[in-house]
């Protein structure tokens, strides 16, 4: 958990065979406990779910559009770039 967050406590239901297998995993310390691994199963999720997100919006976009916008864009900054 992140430093400065307020925990809130939940009750979670899950197959007993995922739970040996996260206590398994706190047993050989790779987790400090339940909840750690519980956390960091689920942001690691989420951040995963976002960067799912972010490439399927990056495959909607029109590859001759944004090159015309970025050249655009770079004939604009081009102007105010300083002689060498």
């Amino acid at each position: 958990m992140t430093r400065g967050m307020t925990a809130a406590k939940i009750a979670i239901t899950m197959p007993r065979t995922l739970l040996r297998q996260v206590d398994a995993m706190v047993r050989s310390r790779r987790f400090k406990s339940r909840s750690h691994a519980i956390q960091s199963a689920v942001a690691e999720k989420i951040s995963e779910m976002g960067e799912s997100r972010l490439a399927r919006e990056c495959a909607r976009l029109d590859p001759a559009e944004e090159k015309v916008w970025a050249e655009l864009g770079l004939a604009e900054d081009s102007k105010s770039w300083p002689k060498y």
